[in-house]
Parts: C-alpha cells; sequence; structure tokens
C-alpha cells in the first residue's frame, strides 16, 4: 500500500511539475511592434515643395503609430554644402500618445533663409522607440523685399507768381 501511494504521488508531483514549468511565456511569441507609418505627405501649397523665406510651409499627412506617437520632428536643412537650417518638434499636444493622426500644419519659414534648394526630413516616433522618416526635395524662394519708405503725395492749393 506504501508503495502505491509513493508512485502515485511522484506521478502527482511530476504532472504538476510539467505544467508549472510550461507556463512560461517566451519573448519570441510576442510580436514586435510596427514602426509608425506615414502616408501621403503634402509639402507646400498644393504640394509643390516650395515655400517663399517670410512666410508658411503648409504640411499635412496621414499618420499610424501602433505604439503610440510620441514624437514627431521636422528638419528642413541646405542642399550642397549651405548651413542653414531649420527644426521644429512636436511633443506635446493633440498628435502626441495617439495611434491615428491627420498631421496639418504650417511651419513659419524664417525670413532670412537663403533662397535655394534644401533637404525636408519629417520623423514619427512612437513610445516604443520607433521612427520612421519621410524625406523630399524642398525649394524656398527669395523673400519679397518691402520698401522702408512710403510716397505721400499732398495737394496744396495756390496761385503761380503771386
Amino acid at each position: 500500500m506504501k508503495t502505491r501511494n509513493i508512485r502515485f504521488f511522484f506521478l502527482l508531483s511530476t504532472i504538476l511539475l510539467g505544467f508549472l514549468s510550461s507556463c512560461k511565456k517566451d519573448n519570441d511569441e510576442i510580436p514586435a511592434l510596427a514602426k509608425p507609418q506615414i502616408g501621403t505627405l503634402e509639402i507646400g501649397s498644393g504640394n509643390n515643395k516650395t515655400v517663399q523665406a517670410g512666410s508658411d510651409l503648409h504640411l499635412e499627412g496621414d499618420i499610424v503609430a501602433e505604439a503610440l506617437i510620441a514624437k514627431i520632428e521636422i528638419e528642413v536643412h541646405q542642399e550642397g554644402g549651405g548651413q542653414y537650417k531649420f527644426t521644429k518638434a512636436y511633443t506635446d499636444g493633440k498628435y502626441i500618445g495617439v495611434k491615428n493622426a491627420t498631421f496639418h500644419e504650417h511651419i513659419d519659414v524664417p525670413a532670412d533663409a537663403p533662397a535655394g534648394a534644401y533637404h525636408f526630413h519629417f520623423t514619427v516616433t512612437d513610445k516604443a522607440g520607433n521612427a520612421t522618416t519621410a524625406e523630399s526635395a524642398l525649394t524656398i524662394t527669395a523673400a519679397d523685399v518691402k520698401p522702408n519708405f512710403k510716397l505721400i503725395f499732398t495737394e496744396v492749393a495756390g496761385t503761380p507768381h503771386g
């Protein structure tokens, strides 16, 4: 009778130990979240990829991030060895912490930006640290020069010579 109880106890403990050891989670089974996706990005009025210095640059596009949007960065830098660049970052507000967003902003282009060819970077980073960048060419045209004077005509009533 004692050997039967010992065998039963041994069988029961083996089954219990088997269940406990097979219930651990493997990291390989958890799928990695996809990188953020940037839909068609419209750059400039009518997607003409051109902006005038001293005005604003129209940007619009759809963003999908499974791990929620953490940061959106915009960088514009000169092509051909030029040193001029400007940046804009969104780390809070209506685009942050959401899965789907329609990005629509007007970025001020400094009036002192030299005219010429530029390179545009639009980077979306999610809360898991994944980042996706959309790049495009951009042309900045010269700012309109406003005159510093104003011509005023004054009507004068009078008679000649007296």
